[in-house]
Formats: C-alpha cells, sequence, structure tokens
C-alpha cells in the first residue's frame, strides 16, 4: 500500500515506474523513457540509477533474477509500486478536471 501522505512523483520515477510493468534494464528503461515521452525526457544515467536504488528501498520495484553470465539486472514493478503509479494517475486526472472545470479549457483546445 503506498504512504497516504505520497508526495507528486518526478516525471522520471513515473516514467520509470510506468516502463518497468515490463522487466527492463537500465538502457532500456532510458529507451522507453525517451520513446513514450517523444524524446522530451531524457534519464541520465545518475539520475536513473539513483531513482533506482530510491524505488528498491521503497519496495516499489525490484530486482529480477537473471542469467549470471550478464552483469545487467533488470527491475520490474512491484504490487507496491503498481498502487503508487494508480495514486499519481487519480492525482493527475485530478488536476486536469479542476483546471478544465476551473478555465474552461478542453483539452483539444490546447
Amino acid at each position: 500500500m503506498p504512504p497516504k501522505d505520497q508526495n507528486a512523483l518526478t516525471e522520471g520515477v513515473y516514467y520509470i515506474l510506468i516502463a518497468l510493468h515490463t522487466p527492463l534494464h537500465g538502457y532500456g528503461i532510458m529507451q522507453f523513457v525517451k520513446e513514450v515521452s517523444d524524446e522530451r525526457v531524457n534519464l541520465g544515467p545518475g539520475t536513473l540509477y539513483g531513482a533506482i536504488n530510491t524505488m528498491l528501498e521503497k519496495n516499489w520495484i525490484v530486482a529480477t533474477a537473471t542469467d549470471a553470465d550478464t552483469r545487467k539486472k533488470e527491475y520490474v514493478i512491484t504490487d507496491v509500486g503498481r498502487e503508487v503509479v494508480q495514486t499519481e494517475m487519480k492525482r493527475l486526472e485530478e488536476l486536469l478536471e479542476n483546471g478544465r472545470k476551473i478555465t474552461g479549457v478542453e483539452s483539444d483546445e490546447v
């Protein structure tokens, strides 16, 4: 269960969690995020591995068992991580809904 006082996720953390719905190694995560964000978000190795270590500590992701011959670790999202993503998606939907109500601007007008 995500903490009740979960803060907003950074864009990088959000995209990493989304990427890990399929097991990926670090380079695969960077490529996924770059592609899905239409090259707007480009994670550097320091940012990526710092975020991965934090998410491992929070049990949002886990390292998967890999072939002993490879040095590449793959990671996958946990049930807690999935709940964190769902909580963030609800927060983002609320932001959009309130913005549309107050400004009267619809998504196709932006």
